[in-house]
Formats: structure tokens, sequence, C-alpha cells
């Protein structure tokens, strides 16, 4: 599916790097059965740990030449974690995570994470380096690669777990939207 609309450009979400403000880190459910989702800071602690234990994953990863690898580890009712692999050249694109908040530990290499920082900052590139974590809230936008020599692994968890996606190309005037995907084409 093509559309093709400018998205406003604006300032950072500061949950991917200052302190979370998104509200308690509970995972008891609410009315109608459904947990809280999990704050960015409790997502951080998620991918640390799991990317600090590398011999619950390492047996998992496998290199895949066309595009990044991947698989869901977790499947909760308030959060998944998934493991991804990214050979040199690999990335994401440009995309949101459909209203979930994030994080992502990089286990295993280094990667790039591309974001826009608004009008005066323009486009924000990081190093992420071996060992990083990166946590989000549910607007963020990003793109992820790996401009590195070697392959690189990581590890991500959502909450709530991911209900859909939408990418985008960066043009001069902006991110465009060009697409929408849902878990079906995962």
């Amino acid at each position: 599916m093509s559309l093709d609309f400018a998205v406003p450009v604006s300032a950072p979400d500061t949950a991917a790097t200052g302190p979370d403000t998104t509200g308690p880190e509970s995972t008891a459910p609410e009315s109608g059965g459904t947990a809280r989702p999990l704050s960015p800071n409790a997502l951080r602690a998620i991918v640390r740990d799991l990317a600090e234990q590398p011999d619950r994953w390492i047996h998992r990863v496998r290199l895949a030449t066309g595009d990044r690898w991947y698989e869901r580890m977790v499947s909760a009712e308030d959060h998944e974690v998934w493991l991804i692999s990214w050979l040199p050249g690999q990335s994401t694109g440009f995309h949101d995570h459909g209203g979930s908040r994030g994080a992502f530990a990089v286990a295993l290499g280094e990667l790039e994470e591309l974001s826009l920082g608004g009008p005066e900052d323009g486009l924000l590139v990081r190093r992420v380096a071996p060992g990083a974590v990166r946590a989000f809230g549910a607007a963020y936008l990003h793109d992820v690669r790996n401009t590195s020599a070697g392959p690189a692994v990581t590890i991500h968890a959502y909450s709530p777990p991911l209900s859909g996606m939408t990418r985008y190309d960066l043009r001069a005037g902006g991110l465009v939207r060009t697409a929408e995907e849902g878990p079906e084409q995962w």
C-alpha cells in the first residue's frame, strides 16, 4: 500500500534518551483484562538483562543475506521480545512502532540510528555501540542500520506487543508515509 503525505517534524521523544515520564511500570491488568504497557525504562531493563546473557539467545541467531533475520523470543500480554541479526548494509528504513513503546540493546557489533530532532536539529545520527541500550516512547520514529564492516545482533522489546508499523521515506520536506504493515507481514 502506498500512501504519500508528509509527516510533521516534531521534537524528539524524550523517553528515547531522557528520564521515563510515561507512568508506572505496572503490569497489573486494567479493566477489560488487558495489561498496562511497560515503560521505556522497564523495556530497557528487559533488553539489557537479556543481552548480558548470550547463552539464552546466541544459539538462535541466523544471518540472512537478503533482509535482516528476526525471531520473536517472548510473547506476553504486556510485551514481546525479538532477536534480530544484521549484516553490513542492512537497515530498517524509517518506521514507527504502531503506538508501542520500545527498547533495543546491541548485544554484538554496532549499529547506527537515524531520527529527526526537529526543525532546529534536523537529522540526528547516533552510533549505537556494543552494549548500548536505546529506549523510546510510543510516538518515536527512527531508522536503524548496520553501517559497520561486521554483523550485529540486537534484542528488542515492545509494549504493548506490536500490532502494526508504518514505514516512511525521508525526503527534502521531511518524512513521507509509504506503507503500513501488520503482524501477518513479519
